[in-house]
């Protein structure tokens, strides 16, 4: 590609951003519902959003991923615009902003902050190290604090883990984890034994935490492995509801044993 063709193709990129922020200023101005939204209203249909950007990219579905993409850039544009608002920042400081940061934080590529020379890092591991002591330096007290509160919890496990081991607090050895894993077993057993309701919820916690952990490991999503799980036991109970409405029979008058045999049977038919 010529310079010429990067030139005009940034040129392209900037004029829909600007087409985008135009059409903000004229939704927030001229639209009942638009008017209406605050930082708070906005932040569940963003959730929503996040989502089923989510579901497009695990299905690869491009097409879905382009327009989930486009709301998700709206919605962006919407926080800018209500905070230039409240004159606390506007789009141009968020975006300068990330950019300042991500300079910050790839002294590999820009130089140190503070010398100007390109720091050396060895492969990706390195960067990751760097990149959580390069947020220390800004300021942040603990390398967890960019954990969000609301993340769903085996997402947060993998980031809490993720994050502490870029400062060397990890195990060494994926059979390490596996005992780990095991330990906590044998206290959950012990918590259940007793009868203590509460033990038991903190052990089961901690045999989730260290599973999601092992997950790590051996290279699994953890989070991906169950909902494959998920949409398995889903499609076979499912395909038990068809075949026993096709027989006449209702589930709820049958023995667990009958219902296991037509769970085999699904097993069975959909594994063809």
């Amino acid at each position: 590609m010529t310079t010429e063709n990067i030139a005009d193709k940034r040129d392209a990129r900037l004029v829909a951003f600007e087409r985008l922020l135009g059409v903000m200023d004229d939704l927030r101005e001229k639209c009942p519902w638009d008017r209406k939204q605050t930082i708070q209203t906005l932040r569940k249909l963003t959730v929503e959003e996040t989502y089923e950007l989510s579901d497009a990219i695990i299905q690869e579905d491009w097409k879905s991923v382009k327009e989930e993409l486009g709301d998700l850039f709206l919605h962006l544009v919407f926080y800018s615009k209500i905070a230039s608002e409240q004159q606390q920042f506007d789009v141009s400081d968020v975006l300068n902003g990330v950019c300042e940061k991500l300079i910050f934080r790839h002294p590999h590529i820009y130089g140190d902050a503070e010398t100007g020379e390109k720091v050396q890092v060895a492969d990706e591991e390195e960067v990751k190290r760097n990149w959580e002591k390069l947020k220390l330096k800004e300021g942040k007290k603990s390398v967890l604090e960019g954990v969000p509160r609301s993340l769903p919890p085996i997402t947060k496990a993998q980031r809490i883990q993720d994050k502490v081991k870029h400062v060397g607090f990890d195990w060494e050895e994926a059979s390490q984890v596996w005992e780990k894993v095991q330990e906590e077993m044998s206290e959950l057993k012990e918590a259940v034994a007793s009868g203590d309701a509460e033990a038991t919820e903190l052990e089961f916690g901690d045999v989730l935490f260290a599973l999601v952990n092992y997950s790590r490991f051996i290279e699994v999503d953890a989070e991906r492995a169950l909902d494959k799980t998920n949409a398995k036991f889903m499609s076979r109970f499912q395909w038990m509801e068809q075949y026993l409405m096709e027989q006449g029979r209702n589930m709820q008058d049958m023995t667990l044993a009958e219902l296991d045999e037509i769970w085999n049977l699904a097993k069975a038919s959909l594994k063809k």
